[in-house]
């Protein structure tokens, strides 16, 4: 035997109200958009009839009840039963003629969704010659239909809906929240809406709708203004005509955060869907606001995001395209302007570089890097030192970038958010282009032997200064290299710092991981951090003239720190040690004691 589903109604308003829409306020919405749907079905054969939207808050009933008064197409006693008493029959509206293309309202439930705010609803609805008709509905489930009665019936066509608020529901039902929220949704409506006196709708939107029509950045500013709530930076008109989508992107004009986009205002028929809808644009373009409406794109059962579709990816690309545009046409005819948003924005087009190559060529083109030799956009750098060369860490860009430019080394500092990347990036789109990652190897090469006889009297000297940084697992070289000012570098390869890293994790490793880390190291190539004592430096010929062998340790042990402290070079415990032993032993040969 079948039986019949039996639906809790009460059950469902809660589950509507936790679960599908996020606020209360949304069945200002949806009274609207059954209105803008009524008012479409007439003016479908009536081209001339009303299009009014009157909405009367309690404090103008009186009664403490709101009405909703529409100009519309009405209901027969049958379309009552089959639309306002059935629950997701979305066929029967097709048949009714109620979910066409025109129309907004798509799953059957609108008016259901006032029983968030009301315990129960009254609809009195008239069509054409048809009697009036009256439906109650209650929220335990129960409704009732009968004829209007005598006096009680609509002079004309159209839908009064009344709403008897739940009564921890006062606050959705004041005439200012209610003003605000007929005003949020529906500014755009093509049809008049009124809370009381005060009209709520503002004509048509503010940037193109017709193909070709250029668009009134005056307008759009203005609007930015007084919606969102700043001046954009500039104003991008977007268009998709197979989404029916038109709109526009706001630039913004201060830095976000990338991972905190605030999402676009998405209407669909001009009715509000939402303030803060997702997946619109690439995330790469987080420094665009869009404000669009739609005919095409599908909202979610609660309608208040977007539907991820085949359509939706689409718009997003073709978007994403429009915005792309707009920033190539900056860098072809107002190179100025486009040098004000990437002080802004240039993460945004940094990240979008990583994937696209008209995008890589504009910041090689436009956007000015830190080198060694002055501020520089990649392409000036090329033209002036050939090679790229670059740092690919601040740490090492700091360590080096001095002495690089004492050798006439020119050096980019590749170390903030993408750079490296981008640099890696382009010989891929243009062959012509070399790079090559700075090491520290390329310095010593760069700097002068010393003199072999100088370098074998030195070799006591040389000696002790091993012996003395032994511990630090550094070795000690000797060079000449500008500047002269500079008494010691110290300088680690990658495989130096790899062996460094590797050694710190066996320290504090356990018993297994620290197996696996013995076999890495015994794997990794022997590579040793140097610290390259310059014989050019007074202080350091100084020094190599010493022949105590715990003053030349001190020594050696205090140019170590300080190579590493100009250097910019994280302090181990054990460096920090030495430089503390250094310092005092140093400080006790300048001040003996009495009677030394």
């Amino acid at each position: 035997m079948d039986h019949t589903f039996q639906v809790d109604l009460r059950g469902v308003v809660d589950l509507l109200s936790h679960h599908l829409y996020g606020s209360p306020r949304v069945y200002v919405r949806e009274l609207l958009q059954n209105a803008v749907d009524a008012i479409t079905a007439r003016r479908a054969t009536e081209p001339d009839a009303p299009a009014l939207v009157r909405i009367e808050p309690p404090e103008l009933t009186g009664d403490g009840t709101l009405r909703v008064h529409d100009s519309g197409i009405g209901l027969t006693e049958g379309q009552v039963h089959e639309l306002l008493a059935t629950i997701g029959r979305s066929s029967k509206r097709d048949e009714l003629g109620f979910s066409r293309h025109d129309f907004l309202g798509q799953f059957g439930i609108g008016l259901l969704s006032c029983f968030l705010v009301a315990d129960e609803i009254r609809v009195l609805t008239r069509h054409a010659d048809e009697p009036t008709v009256r439906w109650t509905g209650y929220a335990d489930g129960r409704y009732a239909v009968e004829p209007a009665g005598p006096g009680a019936g609509r002079i004309e066509p159209g839908t009064t809906v009344t709403l008897v608020p739940r009564p921890d529901a006062g606050q959705w039902f004041a005439t200012a929240t209610v003003t605000d929220l007929a005003r949020l949704f529906g500014s755009l409506l093509p049809v008049t809406v009124r809370v009381g006196d005060v009209v709520t709708t503002a004509g048509p939107p503010p940037w193109p709708t017709r193909p070709g029509t250029p668009p009134d950045r005056a307008a759009l500013t203005r609007y930015a203004r007084e919606t969102l709530g700043y001046a954009p930076f500039d104003v991008l008109p977007l268009s998709v005509p197979e989404a029916g989508l038109t709109g526009a992107a706001f630039i913004l004009p201060t830095p976000v955060n990338p991972a905190a986009r605030s999402g676009h205002r998405v209407y669909l028929k001009r009715m509000l869907l939402a303030e803060h809808t997702d997946g619109l644009l690439p995330e790469w373009a987080f420094f665009a606001h869009c404000v669009v409406d739609a005919t095409e794109l599908r909202p979610t059962a609660s309608r208040e995001a977007l539907y991820e579709d085949t359509l939706l990816a689409g718009v997003r690309e073709a978007l994403g395209d429009q915005v792309r545009g707009w920033l190539v046409r900056l860098a072809r005819h107002e190179p100025r302007r486009l040098a004000e948003f990437l002080q802004v924005h240039h993460l945004g087009v940094k990240a979008l570089a990583l994937h696209d190559d008209e995008m890589l060529r504009l910041v090689d083109q436009w956007w000015p890097m830190e080198t060694n030799t002055g501020t520089l956009t990649l392409a000036e750098f090329r033209q002036r030192h050939g090679v790229i060369r670059y740092a690919a860490s601040l740490d090492e860009f700091r360590q080096l970038a001095a002495v690089a430019a004492a050798q006439d080394l020119a050096v980019v500092n590749a170390g903030y958010t993408y750079d490296t990347e981008l640099i890696e990036r382009l010989p891929a789109v243009d062959r012509s282009i070399l790079i090559e990652r700075l090491e520290p190897s390329d310095l010593t090469t760069r700097f002068d032997t010393v003199d072999p006889r100088v370098e074998l009297a030195l070799r006591p000297f040389l000696s002790a200064a091993q012996r003395a940084l032994e511990r630090t697992g550094c070795e000690v070289v000797l060079r000449a290299y500008d500047p002269v000012s500079l008494p010691a570098l110290y300088l680690v390869s990658r495989s130096a710092a790899f062996n460094d890293q590797l050694a710190a994790s066996r320290d504090r490793a356990d018993e297994l991981w620290g197996g696996v880390l013995d076999a890495l190291a015994s794997s990794a190539p022997p590579d040793r951090p140097q610290l390259v004592l310059n014989h050019r430096n007074p202080l350091v010929r100084r020094i190599s003239t010493l022949t105590d062998p715990e003053l030349v340790g001190l020594a050696v042990e205090g140019l170590y720190g300080q190579a590493l402290l100009l250097g910019h070079h994280p302090i181990r415990p054990a460096d920090a040690a030495l430089l503390n032993s250094s310092f005092l032993g140093l400080l006790g040969r300048a001040v003996p004691g009495r009677g030394e």
